[in-house]
């Protein structure tokens, strides 16, 4: 792909990556789990292979009993959010974390299934309740006494441990849309200034999905009135919106 900027210096051109030799990974909850966004970035950009690890209802932060993927009770993942009483459904919702989708992840990058990559979006924060702070969760180097029972502690687990397992790769940490909702929002951006703080310390790009990829509160309803179909969630156009926004931040940005 060649890029031609025409300036006062003459003609300059400007080559792009060649996603094409690239692989493709990410992680997040309902807005990108299976065939969402980030099918339209994999397609726009030509990505060689796309993993998805995402469930619907995942958060950043752990539960105190949250299981490691692969240890020897593991219980499995659930993206349930029903009333249950079922011991074994809540754990496996319990389970539904990003500590746990990128375990999962190398495990399966580590058995053969999938290469190891190049592009890694991490797009969450929505269902997130125990924020936590910033600051606690970056203390010290290594991430043995992080907390990840908050989101701060969680999201600086997740991202530290792709950057560390794959150094070639390019991260970059998506932020929570607008919802129909008001209120909602107002929390979304408390979460947004929490990882916007993880993400410079760890030094990622935020790709501002709230603010630049032209879904707004103001034209949403709650009842599928533009690009939202129940004040929440993406329908196809605005997955698609989403994903094009997304695919030129990486195109844009990736060095």
């Amino acid at each position: 792909m060649l890029l031609v900027i025409i300036s006062s210096m003459g003609v300059q051109a400007q080559s792009f990556p060649d996603f094409t030799k690239m692989n493709f990974g990410c992680d997040g909850n309902s807005i990108t789990a299976g065939s969402q966004w980030s099918a339209t970035v994999v397609q726009m950009l030509g990505f060689a292979t796309h993993h998805n690890v995402a469930v619907g209802s995942a958060t950043w932060a752990c539960y105190p009993d949250t299981q490691d993927y692969g240890s020897e009770s593991f219980a499995g993942i659930s993206g349930g959010w029903q009333p249950t009483e079922d011991k074994t459904e809540l754990q496996r919702r319990h389970n539904n974390t990003s500590k746990v989708h990128i375990q999962k992840f190398m495990a399966e990058v580590d058995a053969g299934e999938y290469p190891e990559p190049d592009v890694f979006i991490f797009a969450m924060g929505t269902n997130d309740g125990n924020l936590g702070s910033a600051q606690e969760a970056l203390k010290g180097k290594g991430l043995d006494d992080v907390d990840v029972t908050t989101m701060a502690g969680g999201a600086r687990w997740s991202i530290q441990t792709i950057i560390e397992r794959y150094p070639k790769c390019r991260v970059f940490v998506c932020t929570p849309i607008q919802t129909a909702n008001e209120e909602h929002n107002e929390i979304n951006r408390k979460k947004i200034e929490i990882l916007r703080e993880i993400c410079c310390a760890l030094s990622v790009q935020m790709i501002d999905c709230y603010s630049e990829c032209g879904i707004t509160e103001k034209l949403e309803n709650g009842h599928g009135q533009r690009y939202l179909r129940d004040g929440l969630h993406p329908v196809e156009e605005g997955q698609q919106l989403m994903g094009r926004y997304i695919a030129k931040e990486i195109r844009n940005n990736y060095y």
